[in-house]
Order: structure tokens, then sequence, then C-alpha cells
């Protein structure tokens, strides 16, 4: 797999390498890993939440291929959150400023797991961000939603999770929704925090799920339900993701446009 690190970041910090870089790019997908609480060390080279998200990054390059998506993944400063530091949201805000700065306004969907899920919410708001694929993400009761928007944001949980709650997950997920959100939940059922169960199926439907959301494949029915009901309307946060079958890659289509700020 090619590997290219962008310049810039928090202090020099190189916070975006790229995994996939077409030439020209319609649209974007940055993937996050997980972390810790607190730590302030650096990942090293043996990073098993880093290892963790190369699965979903080869799901994702197949289920894009041929149609100019770049991918790329977010380097952390540091293994933890920490605090009021939230370091990864700070990195993950670094490494988008980088893809903006390099391929334009494109469309750009964040993957995140755990920690990196936190902080893929939490960076929602940057122009470029049309959607979020969260993997039992890091769901604090006090994170905020405003940020998310106008955005389609799209969680998935194991049932069987012992490390972040996956009722947190759909209690910010209705209050997403509450904030101007399109929200979509599933419960991926005998799977817990590390996606090691039913692995295959994490990989498949964020893959496809990722694709959905930059417009080059349908999503799948229940999804895009979920995803028009808006305000305090129940339903859509508890749907059960089936097990997936292989299919062949999208096909390329036209990439929605980008939201820009006032």
């Amino acid at each position: 797999m090619n590997t290219q690190v962008c310049k810039g970041g928090v202090a020099g910090h190189q916070a975006l390498v790229w995994r996939v870089l077409p030439e020209q790019p319609s649209a974007a997908v940055l993937v996050l890993h997980g972390g810790q609480e607190h730590g302030l060390a650096k990942p090293g080279p043996l990073n098993l939440p880093g290892l963790r998200m190369q699965g979903f990054v080869r799901a994702i390059k197949r289920e894009t291929a041929a149609a100019g998506v770049a991918i790329g993944v977010v380097r952390y400063r540091h293994r933890g959150w920490n605090g009021e530091r939230a370091d990864a949201a700070r990195d993950t805000a670094a490494a988008l400023n980088d893809l903006a700065e390099e391929l334009g306004h494109v469309p750009t969907v964040l993957v995140g797991h755990s920690m990196g899920g936190r902080a893929a919410l939490r960076s929602a708001d940057h122009p470029n961000v049309t959607g979020v694929v969260a993997l039992a993400p890091w769901c604090p009761g006090d994170d905020p939603c405003a940020q998310l928007d106008g955005r389609d944001v799209v969680m998935l949980h194991g049932d069987r999770d012992r490390v972040t709650k996956p009722g947190d997950t759909r209690l910010l997920a209705a209050r997403a929704r509450a904030a101007g959100a399109r929200v979509c939940g599933y419960t991926v059922t005998g799977s817990g925090h590390t996606l090691l169960r039913r692995s295959g199926d994490w990989h498949r439907a964020t893959a496809r799920l990722t694709a959905g959301l930059l417009g080059l494949r349908p999503l799948p029915a229940e999804a895009a339900a979920a995803l028009a009901l808006d305000g305090d309307a129940p339903g859509g946060l508890e749907l059960p993701l089936l097990p997936l079958p292989r299919t062949g890659p999208a096909a390329g289509r036209p990439a929605p446009p980008v939201r820009t700020e006032s």
C-alpha cells in the first residue's frame, strides 16, 4: 500500500497520511483509529488500534475503486484524548485542513472507531465533511452535537461492547438528530469493542455505507429511511446489521456538493 505523508498539522506534526491518492480526487475518506482516555505517549510503531483499521481501509478502497476517492488516515500525536485538550480531535482538524489545502473542497466522510469515532463526530463541522461513520464510538453524555447539523451520521455499535456503551451511542444519535443531523444507527449483534467478531460484516457495511454517503451507490433502504427522519422523530437508531455477502465495487457517481460555511 502506497503511503504519502502530507505536511502541516499541529506544531509541525504530520497529521494526514494518504493511503490512496488519485490524480484528480472527486471525494475523500479519512479513517481514524481508537486510543485511550488519557495518554500523552506517542503511538509506537506497533499500534494495534491503527492496525485494526487497515481492514476498513482495504474495504473502502475496494468499494470505491475507480471512483476517484482519496483515502487517508489520521496520525495522532498522543495515544489519549486527554480531557479538555481533545488531542485526537485537534489532530483530525489538522488533517482536514491539510486535506482541503491539497484537494480543495471535496466531499469527505470521516470513519472512526472508539476514540476515533469521538474525534470524527467532534470534527464534523469542517466545511469539507458531509458525513460520519462512527464505529463503536466513545460518546460521553456532555459531548456537543451542534457541529453535526446538516451532516449525515451513521453509527454502528456491537451489543457485546464493554468498553464504550451502545446506550451512550443511541443517546448521542438522538441528540444529534434533534440538533439537525441526518442520523442512522445499527446494532451489530454478537460483536464487541474490538470489531473482531463479524469483522467481515463490519468492513463491508462500513465500506458500503461510506460509498452510499458519497453518492457512489444507493444506501440500504432502511438507512435511507432513517436518515430522512428529523427532529425528535423516533426510529432508525437500532437497526440490526444483517450478515453481508461480498459484492463488486460501487459504480462511480457524482459526489454530492460540499456544504460551505457562510
